[in-house]
C-alpha cells in the first residue's frame, strides 16, 4: 500500500475523512447512537446492548476517543462513556459545510 498524501489536501478535507473514517462501521454507530440515547454508559453496558465482545467494544471505543467524540471517566473499575457536546457540534459543522456546498435545486449533470 502506498502512503496517503495528505499534504495535497486542507487541514478541513483531512479532518473530514478522518472523522468519515471512524464513523464508517455500524459498531461505531450504534455506540454513538447509544450512547445518546442513553446519555452515559459503561462500558459493560455496551457488551450486553451490542453483543460484541469486550475487547472489540475497547477498539472501537479508542477509535470514537482518538478523534474526541467520546470521553470517557474512571469510576471505580468502571469506565464511563459520553459524548463530547462540543467535539459534536464541531464535527456536525464538519459535515455540514459539505453539505451545503450542494445547491438546493439542482439541474442534471
Amino acid at each position: 500500500m502506498g502512503i496517503t498524501k495528505t499534504d495535497l489536501f486542507t487541514e478541513k478535507q483531512n479532518e473530514l475523512a478522518k472523522v468519515a473514517k471512524v464513523f464508517a462501521h455500524p459498531a461505531r454507530i450504534a455506540i454513538l447512537e447509544y450512547l445518546i440515547q442513553s446519555n452515559t454508559c459503561i462500558n459493560g453496558d455496551l457488551v450486553q446492548e451490542l453483543g460484541l465482545a469486550q475487547a472489540t467494544i475497547s477498539q472501537h471505543l479508542r477509535e470514537l476517543k482518538e478523534i474526541g467524540l467520546i470521553k470517557g471517566s474512571i469510576e471505580g473499575v468502571s469506565v464511563n462513556y459520553c459524548i463530547d457536546a462540543m467535539r459534536w457540534a464541531e464535527v456536525q459543522n464538519l459535515f455540514q459545510g459539505l453539505f451545503d456546498g450542494f445547491p438546493k435545486i439542482s439541474g442534471c449533470c
